[in-house]
């Protein structure tokens, strides 16, 4: 089976199955240096055989877990199961400049005409992104509508211009959490513009790959991909790994820049409590292979608030270890791989306390206004509580008492997440003993 890859709307190379196994990329002999698809596959005239069915950077769009199998149940019949004959459903709505058809297929536009302001102002958001969700399917092959939310898990919508995520059951208010945690995020670096819907259950995030019409523009490459992982290892990784390729990858004085963008990701992590920060939730913009620099920061939310979650510790380690309580560690790793002096890590430090406080005021907001959010947002504030005293406890980073604000002093202690218990081998039609 062969696919066609494009880059910026034009084709650049043919993707090649070899085997069931192995698969090879070729990019044609008009392609120019500046087509490349991959920070680690230069244009070049000889091919790139991978032992595997596809190439990291094109398994870097495939969803993952439930979705992946519903995808694979609903289209199998159609077009077959297997990766390569899956990314010819969805390899034009990919995220980035990079896009994947069969061969004479004409490339689709992404859909264009969503009242994103309507979402947001709607009182049942979720009802809305679900109906999103469904018509956004029908796109792919005819008559098949995959059943994203029936799992009761994430899902997402990618449109010309935004990213639309929906709450579950089991992860209540996860869009309104993401959304607080990107506001922290956004006072101390570059991070993806969020808006949160009215009711708090959708949320809207702002491409950051294409232009201000919503035409495609830069390429964008996962640390899963640049480190040639498959996307079910994103937890399988480490921080010195992620640097190696930074300074492997990244040219000139962007590199430090990089370093210091992940550097202030790890720090935003341990202090939000986020242990959903791994090697897909990281990434590198570029359009060319001299101009690759850190993507603004995305899915931060705060993961130990969620019942089966509380305890996780954080995706990625250093130096052997991943703890919550690095101690001086964290700061010799900062000095030593991601070459920030102390005093530019305890600046980092004082700036993510400050936008913590900062947002508290939002969050306490949202406890009043959303009565399903109140437990939810206790157990935010404590959790940057503990993470922000922990960066400057003195075992840390020795710096002086945070001066915390009444958001966080007149607070009673929140109600532990109930675990959720699933019940196997019952149905809801077997009768009652």
């Amino acid at each position: 089976m062969k696919l066609s890859i494009f880059t910026l709307g034009r084709e650049v190379a043919v993707l090649e199955s070899i085997g069931d196994f192995k698969s090879a990329l070729t990019y044609h002999a008009s392609a120019e240096p500046s087509d490349l698809i991959s920070l680690t596959m230069r244009v070049r005239s000889q091919s790139y055989i991978w032992d595997d069915q596809l190439p990291p950077v094109l398994q870097m769009n495939l969803p993952e877990g439930y979705l992946l199998q519903i995808l694979q149940e609903q289209f199998g019949p159609h077009i077959g199961a297997n990766p390569v004959a899956l990314l010819t459903v969805i390899g034009r709505y990919m995220v980035g400049r990079t896009q994947v058809a069969a061969p004479g297929a004409n490339l689709a536009e992404l859909p264009a005409a969503i009242d994103v302001q309507a979402l947001l102002r709607g009182d049942n958001s979720a009802q809305a992104f679900a109906e999103l969700v469904r018509a956004h399917a029908m796109s792919g092959v005819s008559g098949v509508v995959p059943k994203f939310l029936d799992a009761q898990q994430k899902a997402s919508v990618i449109t010309r211009k935004h990213i639309i995520k929906g709450s579950t059951p089991q992860l209540p208010y996860i869009a309104l959490n993401e959304h607080l945690c990107m506001q922290v995020a956004a006072k101390v670096m570059p991070t993806a513009k969020t808006e949160i819907s009215d009711d708090a259950q959708a949320l809207v995030v702002h491409r950051f790959d294409v232009d201000a019409q919503g035409q495609l523009h830069w390429g964008m490459e996962d640390f899963c991909a640049l480190l040639g992982l498959r996307p079910s290892a994103k937890y399988d990784t480490t921080w010195e790994r992620i640097a190696k390729a930074v300074r492997d990858l990244v040219a000139g004085e962007q590199q430090q820049q990089v370093l210091r963008g992940l550097a202030t990701q790890l720090l935003l992590s341990y202090a939000l409590r986020n242990a959903d920060c791994h090697a897909k939730n990281i990434a590198l913009l570029y359009s060319s292979h001299a101009d690759a620099h850190l993507a603004p920061t995305y899915d931060m939310l705060t993961t130990s608030v969620y019942a089966g979650y509380e305890h996780n510790p954080p995706s990625i380690g250093f130096m052997g270890k991943k703890t919550w309580l690095p101690g001086k560690n964290l700061q010799r790793f900062l000095a030593s791989q991601f070459s920030l002096p102390l005093k530019e890590q305890v600046q980092i430090v004082e700036a993510i306390s400050e936008a913590v406080l900062e947002v508290s005021d939002d969050v306490r907001y949202r406890m009043r206004e959303h009565d399903g959010f109140h437990e939810l947002g206790k157990r935010m504030l404590f959790a940057w509580s503990e993470g922000v005293q922990g960066l400057r406890d003195k075992r840390s980073f020795a710096m002086p008492a945070w001066p915390l604000n009444d958001n966080f002093t007149q607070l009673s202690a929140p109600i532990k997440p109930k675990k959720l218990t699933e019940r196997h081998g019952w149905s809801p039609l077997l009768g009652r003993k």
